[in-house]
């Protein structure tokens, strides 16, 4: 009899430990749920210390790790290591096996990481749903840009139909992957499925509301409802008061701090929360304070966050201190992972740059690194321009027409002002075989415009000075050409390109008959041309092929401009964009 009922004990116990292991797992769940990375880190950790064959929270430890860290680079080689221990003595685990592929997905490794995803699926027969929402959610993810959504999403659907299930992530995670496909419709449907399952389910809430965010303040009232919903379900979910402080930073500082506080409230003490507060002080423009504060936060912690040291570079600028902004971010920039860098940041530190001599071509590395990590052509267009106008006002025409071939480049569709910058910038820096190139460019893709064929001509007739190769001809006859269907709208241009026949014919084919003609296309366009008049009064007088008499020279003319050449040169055109001149 007491055997019996020491054999019971032994099992009741059994049951409470694993009851409080799995109680201990979800409350390290809990805390992924509510983005509280470095709680859930400390949670699976010491799991992991009891129970080193606890799987799950091997899994879990991995990726809490890695979103603790923003993803970071070392984020990514420790979570890789944890797995790789805890996969030599579990080799045929299939869910380490997936978590393995999401870090190599986050790699870049993507058909590494698809191999081990397949492996992990056939190995649990598709039938496992902490694997298959493992796999689902390495593919979900909106800020990892080598997740395969639509494979994610596969995968997610196959979770849903297995017996049982009750799990309302599943779907927040198919609504993230169909959201990254800019699905809104489905991902709607994805997280109305996880609320239908938990009502209460705050994220799903706050999901919605982000979908409706996306869409521009047009939609203000809707997703104000999801996040004002999402907090009266849990009041304890942070996501969606950092969210709401975000939205407010440049547009209602004072509303915007209110959220600030409501989050730090909610959420885990973290060295990223010093530099949140330092941000705070920045948008409401107490750039000395927000420095000092950041300076404290360096100082009482072992391991600031690199952050800091950019918020500070971003206030001195404001203060107008460029040497102490750029000390700042050689820091940050320096110290950070390049994951926590942003395109603004790159753009800011150039500007600081530009601002000290002898920085120039520094600084225009850091702006291809901003237009490279940018994802918004509008944005990019702003930095490349913003540049470009630099190197042009420093009258460094060549560099300024790099930047601006750069902006023409980049466009999908670039315009006529983005060609004539470039090319016209060439022109004037005397690289006129790139200014020709530019402008047969801009002649394609708007052949009916005048501009780039009178573009090309003055290019060659820089070449070509003396006009005796005719390098200029084919192109100012079909500014001719193209010019006078609207001879008031191109008349700068049907006027140039008059006066450079007016000189060849005059100067190279010593044909009277047709320079005065020109002249007389000029004057039809401006009779009031004093130029164009001086001019055929002067080829009036000229003797292009004189007879002289052996015995009695042929006497000069007493008209002092007589066989002269005629005074018209390749000077510079004045700038003029082809919006403005039309």
């Amino acid at each position: 009899m007491s055997s019996i009922k020491f054999g019971l004990l032994v099992l009741f116990a059994l049951l409470l430990s694993n009851t409080m292991k799995a109680q201990t797992l979800e409350e390290g769940k809990k805390f992924m749920y509510y983005e509280r990375y470095q709680s859930a880190k400390n949670v699976f950790q010491k799991l992991v210390e009891v129970a080193p064959v606890n799987l799950e929270a091997v899994y879990w430890l991995g990726i809490s790790v890695m979103a603790a860290a923003d993803y970071s680079t070392k984020s990514l080689a420790d979570a890789k290591e944890i797995y790789r221990k805890a996969l030599e003595a579990n080799s045929n685990s299939a869910l380490l096996i997936a978590a393995m592929g999401n870090v190599e997905l986050r790699e870049g490794k993507s058909q590494d990481a698809r191999n081990r995803f397949e492996t992990a699926l056939s190995l649990s027969q598709n039938k496992d749903l902490l694997v298959l929402t493992a796999v689902g959610m390495a593919n979900s993810d909106f800020d990892n840009k080598y997740a395969d959504p639509a494979y994610g999403i596969e995968k997610l659907k196959i979770a849903t139909n297995l017996k049982k299930f009750k799990e309302p992530s599943v779907f927040i995670y198919m609504g993230d992957a169909y959201k990254k496909m800019l699905d809104g419709g489905n991902a709607q449907i994805s997280y109305q499925s996880a609320l239908n399952i938990d009502p209460k389910y705050a994220r799903a809430l706050y999901r919605i509301g982000k979908i409706y965010q996306t869409q521009g303040s047009g939609q203000e009232e809707i997703y104000l409802k999801y996040f004002n919903e999402a907090i009266e379900k849990d009041p304890a979910y942070a996501p969606v008061y950092k969210n709401l402080s975000d939205l407010y930073y440049n547009i209602e500082v004072t509303k915007s701090a209110q959220y600030l506080d409501k989050y730090l409230a909610s959420t885990d003490d973290d060295p990223k929360n010093c530099y949140y507060r330092a941000s705070m002080k920045y948008a409401q423009g107490l750039f000395k304070e927000a420095i000092t504060l950041a300076d404290e936060c360096i100082g009482g912690s072992g391991s600031p966050y690199p952050k800091l040291y950019g918020i500070q570079g971003f206030a001195f600028n404001r203060l107008g201190d460029s040497v102490s902004a750029r000390k700042a971010f050689e820091n940050y920039i320096s110290k950070a992972d390049q994951s926590q860098i942003g395109s603004g940041d790159y753009a800011t530190y150039a500007n600081v740059l530009f601002k000290l001599p002898g920085n120039d071509s520094l600084a225009g590395v850091y702006i291809d690194k901003a237009v490279q990590l940018d994802t918004l052509e509008s944005s990019k267009v702003a930095y490349l321009k913003t540049t470009a106008l630099y190197f042009e006002n420093q009258k460094n025409y060549k560099i300024a027409a790099d930047w601006y071939a750069k902006i023409a480049t980049l466009k999908k569709d670039p315009t006529k002002t983005d060609l004539y910058y470039a090319g016209f910038n060439y022109f004037r820096s005397g690289n006129y075989t790139t200014s020709i190139e530019v402008f047969n460019q801009y002649s394609k893709k708007f052949p009916e415009d005048v501009f780039s064929y009178y573009m090309i001509g003055k290019s060659y007739w820089a070449i070509d000075t003396t006009m005796e190769l005719g390098l200029a001809n084919p192109a100012f006859q079909k500014a001719v050409e193209v010019g006078q269907v609207d001879k008031v709208k191109n008349k700068n241009q049907l006027i140039g390109s008059y006066k450079y026949f007016v000189a060849y014919y005059a100067n190279i084919k010593k044909d009277k008959v047709a320079a005065m003609a020109y002249c007389d296309s000029v004057l039809v366009v401006d009779p009031a041309d004093v130029e164009a008049a001086r001019n055929k009064a002067v080829i009036a007088t000229m003797n292009f092929n004189p007879t002289p008499t052996p015995a009695t020279p042929a006497p000069k003319s007493t008209n002092s401009e007589a066989n002269k050449p005629v005074g018209v040169k390749p000077s510079g055109t004045k700038k003029t964009s082809p919006a403005a001149k039309q």
